[in-house]
């Protein structure tokens, strides 16, 4: 069992998903149930799954977890660029969100991958 409080990837997640709230501020109030909530759900999802995988008694569920979160992390993606193409923010916050992204995307997996290796050598 991993402490999530001191996993680096959960505290990234919870950078992105602070910078998610406060982009989306900036949408137009029309997207309040639409882009924005979906955004704002995603971004949650990421940490959510972490912490709650960091809970399991296993590194095989955890690895479902973190899945799940890497999941999330293609969805928020697709998301900013949507939002992007749209053109709800011109300030490159967005860009700089998708970079941050792009960073929490390539540490999950390679924290997967520990896991991974660590569950075939048993």
């Amino acid at each position: 069992m991993h402490n999530y409080k001191n996993l680096k990837i959960w505290a990234e997640a919870i950078e992105i998903c602070k910078t998610v709230y406060a982009v989306t501020q900036k949408f137009p109030d029309a997207e309040k149930f639409g882009l924005i909530s979906q955004m704002r759900r995603a971004a949650v999802s990421i940490a959510s799954n972490i912490a709650e995988g960091s809970s399991r008694s296993s590194k095989k569920d955890f690895l479902r977890f973190l899945e799940m979160a890497h999941g999330s992390s293609f969805e928020i993606e697709t998301q900013v660029i949507i939002a992007k193409e749209v053109g709800y923010v011109k300030d490159g916050s967005l860009d700089n969100l998708a970079q941050k992204i792009a960073g929490l995307q390539r540490m999950i997996f390679s924290f997967k991958n520990t896991l991974n290796n660590e569950i075939n050598i048993k």
